[in-house]
């Protein structure tokens, strides 16, 4: 049982210098699996409107929308990785990733 702690720990230590990496790269990957969704109610909501609004809007929406939620959010989700436990890091973070692999699965990107 010893040598399962000391597995993950090491997994915990591996990761550590990475936390913002991985942070970043989990929001990146749930804007690549969901993006599509918002942006079918931005194309819905701007709809009515002409055709340079619409494009100017979904330029900005997409440009700099999706960079600055990328931007701010990351040190939540950073803060979020630092709020589980040491030693169950490294396999939280493992199993973020096989979810959002699965979720990609499920919603036909892989």
């Amino acid at each position: 049982m010893e040598w399962i702690q000391s597995a993950m720990n090491q997994v915990s230590q591996w990761m550590q210098p990475y936390y913002s990496e991985i942070a970043l790269t989990i929001l990146a990957t749930i804007l690549v699996v969901y993006g599509d969704v918002l942006n079918k109610h931005i194309k819905r909501m701007i709809s009515p409107y002409h055709f340079v609004i619409r494009t100017a809007v979904f330029v900005l929406i997409c440009a700099f929308g999706y960079g600055l939620l990328v931007v701010f959010v990351t040190p939540y989700v950073k803060q979020l990785i630092l709020w589980v436990p040491y030693l169950y890091r490294g396999i939280t973070v493992v199993s973020v990733f096989l979810l959002l692999g699965y979720l990609a699965e499920h919603r036909r990107y892989i």
